[in-house]
Formats: structure tokens, sequence, C-alpha cells
């Protein structure tokens, strides 16, 4: 299963938040939820770094035609 994109993985995430808050689970399936969201937030994370990288990156190409002109 591929990682998911940016919006699913924090979509998926605001419900994992909603059923943790909501309560009356079981310790496990409080477990399992969290283990969840904590890679979801990874997910997220790692998008968003890959982001500003690529943003980083095309302003940095953008600097250097100034430079050049």
């Amino acid at each position: 299963m591929s990682e998911p994109g940016y919006e699913e993985a924090r979509d998926e995430l605001v419900e994992v938040v909603r059923k943790l808050e909501a309560g009356g689970l079981s310790l496990e399936e409080s477990l399992a939820l969290w283990e969840r969201g904590e890679a979801l937030a990874k997910t997220c994370e790692r998008r968003l770094a890959g982001a500003r990288e690529r943003i980083d990156q095309a302003l940095a190409v953008t600097e250097e035609d100034v430079a050049d002109a």
C-alpha cells in the first residue's frame, strides 16, 4: 500500500483525533488509533518537507535567473 498524499493523511488524522477525543474505546483500540495518528503525522511532515524543498529549489532557480539578467 502506498503512502497517502498530504490531504488524505491530514483528513485521516483529523478523523483519528476525533475518535480519540470522543472516547469510549478500549485501550487496544485507543493505542492502535494513537499509533496510526503518529504515522499519519509523520507522513504529513514528510510531505510538507518535500514541498518546502521544492519551493526552495524553485526560488533558488529564480534568484539565479535574476542574478544572470
